[in-house]
């Protein structure tokens, strides 16, 4: 293809984690279109998911949203349009025939994220093209070593030979590396640089920290009181954590975006806090603050001396922030997702000081086992002479491996 047109990527994503799916899907295409002149279209499921971290965003079939295409792509449905074109080949989708929408030609390179199994007609149209385009497969974050040996590794698609590329995320050099704008630490360090800006951005959104407080951040999934899917107990990570909080000698301001660690919290405390409140309890003062967008979650990450975070978006963002952070993340069956938070915090804590090390760990598993928070949390408080700057050399060693957009491009172009 002439290196003059605008290469056309598609990105197709169905939302499974909330907002986890849907916020990398959404960074990425923005990236691809802003540093590499990519012409992006995203295909999701779930509209109201990407107005949750992006406003602007419209509930409808076709819209165009920071340079991208954004389409609706219904469950169990192949795509919208007429026709599927393919140069002089037309592939009828009669799945959503009714959908007036333009035909849909197939892109130069398509991402498939986390599994999510391109619709039947869409491949079809991918193997008809003269020259087939590249298929990536997106996968989902992992500190895992055996990730190392999977990353760039081609399947060939059963039916029509097409060639897929397993694309895993991560965190050595063998990987994809993690999803980074090119100027999100100069913006990070631009905000930082005048505190008055940052007093001023936290106050118009209700937070107001007096001085000599922990400024925490709190996103997590509602059970993060449970040990494991199957097995579920009651609220004692939550509880704990709250209960300390309340009673220790040294203030905590936690903040609490709108979702469910503000649903628990008002289980737990018999409140109906809602985005725009406040309670002070003890020595523990909450804010509720109403779901952020994207780039507005990043500057609170960048305020908090602390932060809880899930999932894969938010769990990254929170790396870039070089704060301690306490990552949730998603439950699976049968506990697997304890090893993959183990082989995490294992290459975590090389980078941090020995002593935040062990109770930042021990607070983690903590909080993902449902077990009681608060001698973790005595013993990381010791520490918080540690917690500035604690992640800089992690967050430095990461960012020598590019990131998830550039490297999916380069390997893209290098085997053209």
């Amino acid at each position: 293809m002439p290196q003059h047109q605008p290469e056309r990527w598609d990105i197709f994503c169905r939302v499974i984690d909330n907002h986890g799916d849907i916020g990398v899907c959404w960074r990425l295409a923005r990236q691809l279109a802003a540093e590499h002149g990519a012409q992006v279209r995203l295909w999701v499921d779930d509209l109201p998911a990407l107005t949750h971290i992006w406003p602007a965003a419209r509930n409808t079939a076709r819209q165009q949203l920071e340079g991208i295409e954004v389409c609706h792509w219904p469950q169990g449905a192949g795509l919208p349009g007429s026709a599927l074109v393919v140069s002089d080949v037309a592939l009828t989708d009669v799945a959503l025939a009714d959908v007036a929408l333009a035909d849909v030609a197939v892109a130069d390179v398509v991402v498939e994220a986390f599994a999510c199994e391109l619709p039947a007609s869409y491949i079809a149209a991918m193997a008809a093209r003269s020259q087939p385009p590249r298929w990536f497969n997106l996968e989902y974050l992992s500190a895992e070593a055996w990730v190392d040996d999977c990353h760039g590794l081609v399947s060939m698609h059963p039916a029509t030979g097409l060639e897929k590329v397993v694309f895993f995320p991560g965190f050595t050099s063998r990987t994809g590396g993690l999803v980074c704008e090119q100027g999100l630490n100069a913006d990070r360090l631009a905000f930082l640089a005048k505190p008055a800006s940052r007093r001023q951005w936290l106050a118009q959104h209700g937070i107001t920290p007096p001085a000599g407080t922990v400024l925490v951040s709190l996103f997590s999934y509602a059970n993060s009181f449970a040990n494991s899917v199957t097995n579920p107990v009651t609220n004692t990570a939550m509880a704990t954590l709250l209960a300390a909080w309340q009673q220790g000698l040294l203030p905590v301001t936690c903040v609490v975006p709108t979702g469910q660690s503000l649903n628990t919290i008002n289980q737990l405390l018999g409140g109906q806090l809602k985005a725009g409140d406040r309670l002070v309890t003890g020595s523990l003062t909450l804010v509720a603050i109403p779901f952020l967008q994207q780039t507005e979650y990043d500057r609170l990450l960048w305020c908090c001396d602390l932060n809880f975070v899930r999932g894969e978006d938010s769990f990254v963002r929170a790396q870039w922030a070089r704060a301690p952070l306490i990552w949730h993340i998603y439950p699976q069956t049968e506990d697997i997702h304890l090893i993959k938070l183990t082989a995490f915090l294992n290459r975590y804590s090389e980078f941090l000081p020995a002593a935040l090390a062990g109770p930042l760990a021990a607070l983690t598993l903590a909080w993902n086992t449902g077990t009681d928070c608060a001698p973790a949390w005595a013993d990381i408080i010791a520490q918080r002479h540690l917690w500035q700057g604690s992640g800089e050399a992690w967050a430095t060693h990461q960012h020598s491996f590019g990131n998830v957009a550039a490297n999916m491009v380069h390997f893209h172009q290098k085997t053209l």
